[in-house]
Order: structure tokens, then sequence, then C-alpha cells
């Protein structure tokens, strides 16, 4: 089980590296950290679980954040009925497409490995069109727009070296477009 002294935190070089792609089918090794991760991702989410192992509650954890620098992460997104609507470990994703349009979360971006809290808006695009593999390496094209996307945008980001505060505007963290969608 991953705890949270298992997370990589901010200011290991891991987090900055792009991370390597993988070759299908998976070994033994990547299949049990999808299912690590995947795993994290719903105990976090259970408020009895997470109190009894100190999990911060997350929604997306991507590989190097565990610190295997590979192309692989794993996305548990709730609305706000706390239903699942995306739930999936991606690996290899490609963004095939953006929407030019941005949207960004009113509080702003958490991440498991940063813990200190880092105001500003954090402006990504509203919707995504992502190629990718599940861990069985069926190939997949999916579109996602709105918090769904906010996630998965910030978990590929993961896998490129970045970390979210890097969108956030540092001389005026709080401006946002005109257009700018606002998700609560």
């Amino acid at each position: 089980m991953i705890l949270m002294k298992d997370i990589v935190r901010d200011g290991d070089p891991v987090l900055r590296k792009v991370a390597e792609k993988l070759t299908f089918p998976l070994s033994d090794h990547y299949q049990k950290l999808a299912e690590d991760m995947m795993e994290y991702l719903i105990n976090s989410q259970d408020p009895e679980i997470a109190k009894k192992h100190q999990l911060r509650a997350g929604v997306g954890l991507a590989a190097p954040q565990v610190g295997e620098s590979v192309q692989m992460a794993s996305l548990l997104v709730p609305n706000d009925q706390n239903e699942i609507v995306f739930k999936e470990t991606i690996v290899n994703p490609e963004i095939l497409s953006e929407s030019v349009r941005q949207a960004c979360l009113s509080e702003g971006e958490g991440c498991l490995s940063v813990d200190k809290v880092i105001d500003g808006y954090v402006p990504r695009p509203d919707k995504l069109k992502i190629h990718y593999y599940t861990v069985d390496g069926e190939e997949k094209t999916i579109n996602l727009k709105d918090y769904p996307a906010i996630v998965a945008s910030h978990e590929i980001e993961h896998l490129r070296g970045h970390l979210f505060y890097d969108r956030i505007d540092k001389q005026n963290p709080f401006k946002l477009d005109d257009d700018t969608v606002l998700i609560y």
C-alpha cells in the first residue's frame, strides 16, 4: 500500500525529469505499480481509510510521484455528488488537441508532492483530446472537459517534468483571461 511517506516531494529530481515511455506487455512490476497507485487514490478518497493511514486526498497520481520515471498515471475523478466520472490508469498519454479556452479551479491546485500551499490560478485547457494505453495495452482516445481535463492535464504534466505552480503567473497569480472558465 502506498502511503504519504512513499510520495516523492518537491525538490526531488525525479519530478523534473521527462518520464520514459513504457512498452507492452507491461511487466509485473508496472502492473503492480498501476494497481498500487489506483489503490492509493481509492483509499485517499475514503474518509475512514484516509484518516486511519493519514493519507492526503488525491484525484490523480503519476508514477514519478512514487519515484518511478515512467509514463503512467492513475486518475480517479469524482463529480460534485462524489460519483466517479473518470477512473483509469493511463500509459504513454499524448494530448492530441486542446481547447484555446482555459479553465482553472477557483481554489487553485494542490499536489501530493507539494506540501506547501501555493496561491494562484493554474490555467489549463478546458477541453483535451488524449490518446493513451490502458494497463492491459488497449489503445484509447478520449475527450475530457472541465474538472477531468484539469486533472488529466496536471498528471500528464508530471510525466513531462512540470509541476502545477509552473503555470501560475508569477507577477499576478490571480490574473485570468476574460473567457477563462472557473470551476468551483
